[in-house]
């Protein structure tokens, strides 16, 4: 409510016998949902047409030889793909001493030789038009695990990532799609708590090492 002070200087604007009406007005604040925001945005963008043999053949083989879950992990990089050669058509169309194009082109190659789709001595936007989606499937997890020696197969590799018996570096990661950069490739390995890794046996392993015991203890008993 205002004060003696307003209340006289409005009596004397409005006149004596003038019923003023005072509004309470009563503000809240607005909290934001709990937990962390999720991003709602497209991850992957559907085939015009659905029904192109070419392009069935062509996904279905990668599907068969980087060991993939379905296609949408195919249409997932894609999708990515076009967005890195979208950023790239649209820097070539500036000069060349352009700032934009000079610091946006740089950032973009770096991230691209950092996770070892692009090689060191084709550091220009023109190679980055010439990119393909198996160059991103060599970077996954499960092609590297694969291609180290540490799985029988492709198809074995995302088993014992799914199954958390591979880290890299010290921490233990279950994603198959998860990108590798070249820093990071060399301490691929199997998990400290794996059994693979000089953790302890499983639980197959322990009970026939158990039975194998006991077997020996039997035959013991049966010389004595």
């Amino acid at each position: 409510m205002p004060d003696d002070f307003n209340k006289n200087r409005e009596n004397s604007l409005l006149g004596e016998g003038t019923v003023v009406h005072y509004t309470l007005v009563e503000f809240y604040t607005c909290r934001m949902p709990s937990g962390a925001p999720k991003n709602c945005s497209k991850t992957y963008k559907v085939p015009r047409r659905p029904f192109e043999a070419a392009r069935l053949d062509q996904e279905l083989k990668l599907v068969g030889e980087y060991g993939l879950r379905n296609k949408r992990e195919i249409w997932r990089i894609g999708y990515t793909l076009s967005n890195i050669r979208r950023a790239a058509r649209e820097l070539l169309t500036l000069e060349d001493k352009d700032p934009r194009r000079l610091f946006e082109g740089n950032a973009l190659i770096r991230r691209l030789v950092r996770i070892g789709v692009l090689d060191e001595d084709k550091m220009k936007l023109d190679y980055v038009l010439a990119l393909k989606i198996e160059d991103f499937l060599e970077r996954r997890l499960q092609t590297q695990v694969f291609k180290l020696g540490l799985a029988k197969s492709i198809h074995h590799a995302r088993v014992l990532i799914r199954q958390r018996h591979i880290r890299v570096g010290k921490q233990v990661v279950d994603i198959p799609s998860f990108v590798v950069r070249l820093d990071s490739q060399k301490h691929i390995d199997f998990s400290l708590t794996s059994p693979y890794g000089g953790g302890r046996a499983g639980r197959v392993k322990r009970k026939r090492a158990a039975a194998a015991a006991n077997k020996g203890e039997d035959a013991e008993e049966d010389e004595e």
